[in-house]
């Protein structure tokens, strides 16, 4: 396996892409994001200790699944991601489904969750060729309940709209409610036992530090 971190990849990406944004364009990109992360939102969000919170979620075949039924056979890895459109996400859940086998050899599952309508998740599920489920929150309702959800600002949306990322028709609503990228370990008790919340969207956890997390369970 590489040694290449999922930072490294996301390095560079940035590296090849935030050359190609217009100055004025990327001050806004910046500018919006430290806003939203002067909020505090992310520190109010669901952390360690707390119990999570009981769902039933379509995957992308459409089949509902529960947290109980995850929790079943051991303790559960869940990944909150923006969507298939996002392309720091796609680096998370490559580098998830890359380290999945690790995962799996520490006794715990692994799900993603987005507020993408299941067919989108179906897609993607099939181009990335990914071995876990992936579930759709559809209006972020279990994500509201976790504390992630924020709204994207109205000056970043014609930007969006411009790079082709389609945010509404992966989601079937127009509130532009989003998730901030989170990472729960969740125990077979059902409380978090590990957690990771950022409204950094490129941020993301390192796959190797929830390998270590779940083996010191």
């Amino acid at each position: 396996m590489s040694n290449t971190t999922l930072a490294d990849e996301i390095k560079d990406f940035q590296d090849e892409f935030m050359p190609t944004i217009p100055e004025d364009t990327l001050n806004l990109l910046m500018g919006e994001l430290q806003n939203l992360i002067d909020t505090g939102q992310a520190e109010k969000a669901l952390h360690s200790g707390k119990a999570f919170p009981d769902f039933i979620l379509p995957n992308a075949n459409q089949k509902l699944l529960s947290l109980n039924d995850l929790l079943s056979e051991g303790p559960l890895v869940i990944s909150f991601y923006r969507g298939a459109w996002c392309p720091y996400c796609n680096l998370e859940i490559n580098a998830l489904q890359q380290h999945l086998p690790e995962i799996t050899a520490a006794g715990a599952r692994l799900v993603a969750i987005s507020p993408q309508v299941p067919d989108k998740s179906k897609d993607q599920v099939n181009s990335s060729q990914l071995t876990f489920e992936v579930l759709s929150d559809v209006g972020n309702k279990l994500a509201k309940q976790c504390g992630l959800v924020f709204t994207l600002p109205e000056s970043l949306r014609p930007i969006y709209e411009a790079w082709q990322l389609d945010i509404p028709g992966h989601n079937a609503d127009d509130s532009f409610e989003l998730p901030m990228p989170a990472t729960y370990i969740i125990g077979t008790d059902g409380l978090v036992h590990y957690a990771f919340v950022d409204m950094d969207y490129t941020k993301r956890l390192e796959p190797d530090i929830i390998i270590e997390q779940l083996k010191s369970l």
